[in-house]
């Protein structure tokens, strides 16, 4: 029988030779493994680069991962009872290893149970002294390391292989609930782990029920630019729901009656002279089921009223103090600008002796004055700033709606609805609204032409079959019909997946209909949290593939007037990555270029699963979000084999490498390299049929069979 004290030696393998606070120095025993240990009772891997070992102290012990192995040579062989130094005088190799410490782990006992618990804490409480003793970790303290024991880890996502192949197990409300980024080349295994992630998230929630009359109550939305997460999920059908344009069952529909005005602006590419102002009333009256010809005074009464809505909106917490972040900001300054050329319009309709033009014109220039005190351009970024008003400065306009109601005939009042309200219209329409109210509005040709270019653009949408299946379905879906497909209904009964195939979405509009689709799923979970009653929100977890290609960095050089659809994609994203966690919303990117990631986007993940990642760029970009003193873990990114990756961040105790879990071939998205060889030598046919694929690809109507009589 041993005792503690001879257990505890039979651990040591070095002792510490020189410290820095991001380098300890050690030099191995003459004894310590060379390859394969044994002290602990079962054959561990040892000494290894990132492998990990412990320095006791009064706190616990000091945790550190190997940076750097290699031999010095000594003049003299240093073994114990060793004396006479200077008898033999001959080179000496000694093993020496240097480590970087990266946490301290604690332990308790169990007065109950009599078992010690180790607890692994983030930072280092003291750092070791020259002549401490380093050990090699226990089996328990490796497990502990990485997290394999904690209590809040639920979902096992691999093992460690610098960790005796220890489990690696995470919490889902810190991998999902402060955002996570997949990041790492083609083929490293990007797409694997994250259908992965989600289908061993369901069985452990399934298996923590532990009743299989019911089903986890957890809810994923996969957008697929590329169509390979449906595979990963075909022997789940009851969990899962896969929307494609023109499925007969789940056919993808994102009407073009949910677009806001910037999404409407963004696709029609609308110029903000004279094109938005006339597409922004469009969409008013359309919402609002107005006729398309109306005395004009009535069009003046009814912006004059919409605007004054707005601005006592604007001055109900007498302060203005809700319009100072970016976001508030924006919205408040652009509807002052549109204000000034809406009134501006409306003055260029109405006779010159009239007495509403002068109040037109006069307040016209008080909108253009407030949008230019408040909106700053900077040459620099080339982009606005905006300062916040004030109640006063905004109380300023109420007179001057007055005066324009008052000097008009008396309109019946009517409900205002604002251009961003997501109410039903037919979307074929508004083509012919901008092109009449085009005509109510100026007799000028040029103006004319200047407004066909709008309607042409909107016209050429609609008449792409493919894509008008998706904005301008035949038989549209409610708003509360759209959100329970989406997101689920009551309790996930409808299954937990959503996967929205985007394969067959024609690529110059994939950004609009990514950017609407995570703007809907923001705001329906901003609006479920301020609905329930104790204003709890409903977890939900978005997916991005390709995330790249959607939320690129930049917007350098962007014209500010002009919203294009990669701008309002990375937009909407980079409010999911600020502001989602507060609702519910958690965000799970992967992507091969995180160079090109927007940086706002990158910066709010707090968790990352890192793949082989070869490009240089990339790996600078990865290397600054970890400490230094775990920086050099990362140089093992660009030799990492598929399946391995890195874990670092809220997830994760400490950075570990992990094999991630190998998935079933028939669970794997359909993103596996192409068989050229068994293609090449007739192993597997592949026929071709370039007819079908030809009318397909131009829009031509599928061909009916003739009905039998």
């Amino acid at each position: 029988m041993t005792t503690p004290v001879e257990r505890l030696s039979g651990l040591v393998v070095g002792v510490v030779e020189s410290v820095a606070p991001d380098d300890v120095r050690v030099l191995l025993e003459l004894d310590a493994p060379h390859s394969t240990a044994l002290n602990t009772g079962v054959p561990a891997g040892f000494p290894r680069l990132n492998g990990y070992v412990l320095i006791p102290n009064e706190a616990g012990a000091t945790v550190a991962y190997i940076t750097w192995i290699g031999i010095e040579r000594s003049p003299y062989p240093k073994r114990a009872g060793l004396k006479d130094f200077g008898l033999i005088d001959l080179p000496f190799p000694l093993r020496k290893m240097s480590l970087s410490p990266v946490g301290t782990l604690t332990f308790r006992r169990d007065r109950n149970s009599g078992t010690t618990k180790y607890e692994l804490a983030r930072g280092v409480v003291a750092f070791p002294s020259v002549g401490d003793q380093v050990l090699i970790p226990t089996s328990a303290q490796v497990e502990a390391i990485v997290g394999a024991r904690a209590d809040d880890k639920r979902v096992r996502i691999g093992s460690s292989p610098m960790a005796a192949n220890a489990a690696i197990m995470v919490d889902p409300d810190k991998l999902f609930g402060r955002h996570l980024a997949v990041l790492g080349n083609t083929g490293s295994g990007k797409s694997c782990t994250v259908a992965g992630l989600i289908r061993w998230s369901m069985e452990a929630a399934t298996k923590a029920i532990g009743d299989s009359t019911k089903v986890p109550n957890m809810r994923f939305i996969v957008l697929d630019p590329n169509g390979e997460y449906a595979r990963a999920f075909a022997d789940v059908p009851d969990r899962v729901r896969v929307f494609k344009p023109g499925d007969e069952h789940n056919p993808l529909t994102l009407p073009a009656w949910m677009w806001n005005s910037h999404e409407w602006g963004a696709v029609t590419q609308a110029q903000p002279g004279a094109q938005r102002p006339l597409l922004m009333q469009a969409l008013r009256n359309l919402r609002a089921g107005r006729a398309l010809r109306e005395p004009i005074h009535v069009g003046i009464v009814r912006q004059v009223r919409l605007y004054r809505s707005r601005v006592l909106a604007y001055i109900a917490d007498g302060t203005g103090a809700s319009y100072t972040d970016y976001v508030g900001l924006l919205g408040c300054c652009q509807a002052y600008k549109n204000l000034s050329e809406v009134m501006r319009d409306f003055h260029g309709r109405v006779p010159a002796a009239d007495l509403v033009s002068a109040h037109l014109d006069t307040l016209a220039i008080a909108a253009k004055a407030f949008f230019d005190a408040h909106a700053v351009w900077n040459n620099q970024n080339q982009r606005f700033y905006y300062n916040a008003p004030n109640a006063a400065e905004f109380g300023a306009f109420l007179p001057l709606f007055d005066l324009i109601e008052q000097a008009l005939p008396p309109v019946a009042a009517e409900e205002e609805i604002s251009e961003d309200a997501p109410s039903p219209f037919d979307v074929r329409q508004i083509a012919d609204h901008v092109d009449a109210l085009s005509a109510d509005t100026s007799a000028n040709p040029n103006v004319a032409n200047f407004i066909a270019t709008l309607t042409l653009r909107i016209r050429s949408m609609l008449a792409d079959r493919q894509l008008a299946q998706v904005i301008a379905p035949e038989n549209p879906p409610t708003l509360e019909s759209w959100l329970s497909g989406m997101l689920g209904n009551a309790n996930a009964e409808s299954g937990q997946v959503a996967i929205v195939d985007l394969s067959l979405v024609p690529s110059e509009t994939t950004h609009i209909v990514i950017a609407v689709l995570a703007r809907l799923v923001f705001e329906a979970s901003q609006r479920y949290r301020k609905q329930h009653a104790q204003g709890k929100a409903l977890p939900t977890v978005l997916v991005l593939e390709e995330a790249h290609t959607f939320v690129r960095g930049g917007g350098g050089g962007e014209d500010a007037n002009i919203v294009s659809a990669s701008r309002l994609c990375r937009e909407a994203f980079e409010r999911v990555a600020r502001e989602g966690r507060k609702f519910g919303l958690g965000l799970v990117l992967s992507s091969q270029r995180p160079s090109e990631l927007s940086p706002t986007v990158l910066a709010q993940c707090n968790t990352f699963l890192l793949h082989r990642i070869v490009n240089d760029s990339d790996q600078n970009l990865v290397a600054r979000l970890v400490p230094d003193s775990v920086g050099g873990l990362l140089r093992e990114l660009p030799s990492l084999p598929s399946r391995q990756a890195v874990l670092l961040g809220w997830a994760a105790p400490i950075p570990v490498l992990v094999e991630v879990d190998e998935l079933p071939d028939a669970q794997r998205p359909q993103s596996a390299d192409p068989d050229f060889w068994k293609v090449w030598t007739l192993a597997e046919e592949r026929g071709v049929d370039w007819g079908a694929i030809s009318k397909e690809w131009s829009g031509a109507p599928p061909v009916r069979e003739p009905e039998e009589e």
